[in-house]
């Protein structure tokens, strides 16, 4: 995939005061409460990266440089992504996320996809400078990247600037750098008798050993994202439930619960190697067919959701 070129958009002052504008503020604040509210199980890390994210917004980062990098380590389907995700429509609103599966660059030839391979292409970087002057960039799975391609990753830690194949020198001044990363999470999963702070230590040390150290070194953040308990699964299972039972209810279907809903929706949610992931579409999936059942055998869709379980499924009763 490649980008023409065009005038770029002039790049984000880190010096600005960004103390009068009230939305701005709002949006800060609101972020206080809304990573709690959908980040369940690491309240460790999330405090950090808001404290990051409120000095970035404020132009209190040194010139030159990204308003915030982030490593996020831990297993699968823990909130590394989803914090992200949230974070970035938050601040910015949504379509200000640029994500790059790095296990896709793990060739040296992958380095034209990003800084562009023939005259008047930009590549993927240079796209998203084209159409934005701040917002997020994630790298996912940063350290299965080819050498020279965290060269360019290097470059964006360190000066927030990379040269593209056209010649032009693009400013990234305006974006947060989010790096997430597997490493040390089968270490997490499986030593279970060890405190917190030894499995982090243990992590880190990983990820610094894995990682360039002068990628490392650079990066302002760095967090391990913990296994999730069974408290938080259900939890998380709560979340993702009162989302569905609303939107049903505005469509007529009004659903009250049994306790042996939530349980069963972790059962079925929950992934040992997958984590939280597959949660959301258990639930849609679940609380649909129990919905759709009545309106098949045209009963309404109003009653108690409760669990059946000889056929191991929900039912509205």
């Amino acid at each position: 995939m490649s980008y023409t070129t065009c005038a770029l958009s002039p790049g984000y002052n880190s010096g600005m005061n960004k103390t009068t504008d009230p939305t701005k503020l709002t949006k800060l604040h609101e972020l206080t409460s809304l990573l709690p509210r959908e980040i369940r199980g690491q309240s460790h890390a999330l405090p950090r990266i808001i404290s990051s994210v409120r000095r970035g917004e404020l132009g209190l980062t040194k010139p030159g440089r990204p308003r915030g990098s982030f490593l996020l380590l831990g297993p699968t389907g823990v909130g590394k992504t989803e914090t992200v995700v949230v974070t970035t429509n938050q601040i910015f609103g949504a379509g200000q996320l640029f994500r790059f599966d790095m296990s896709e660059f793990q060739n040296q030839e992958a380095l034209g996809l990003l800084l562009g391979a023939r005259l008047g292409e930009v590549g993927y970087l240079g796209g998203v400078r084209e159409r934005a002057a701040e917002g997020s960039l994630l790298f996912d799975e940063a350290e299965k990247a080819h050498p020279r391609v965290l060269d360019i990753l290097l470059q964006l830690l360190d000066a927030a600037r990379i040269t593209v194949a056209t010649g032009q020198t693009l400013d990234f001044s305006g974006f947060y750098i989010w790096l997430t990363s597997n490493i040390g999470s089968a270490e997490l999963m499986s030593l279970q008798h060890s405190n917190v702070a030894t499995l982090e230590r243990h992590v880190l040390t990983r990820a610094q050993q894995t990682l360039r150290p002068e990628i490392f070194a650079r990066v302002n953040e760095k967090l391990v994202f913990h296994r999730l308990s069974y408290e938080h699964q259900l939890e998380i299972a709560e979340k993702f439930l009162s989302r569905e039972i609303e939107f049903l209810a505005a469509r007529g279907h009004k659903l009250e619960l049994d306790e042996t809903v939530l349980p069963f929706l972790v059962r079925k949610g929950f992934h040992p190697k997958l984590g939280a992931r597959p949660m959301r579409d258990a639930v849609e999936k679940l609380v649909g067919d129990a919905v759709s059942e009545c309106l098949l055998n045209a009963r309404p869709a109003c009653g108690v959701l409760a669990l059946d379980e000889t056929r191991d499924c929900l039912v509205v009763r």
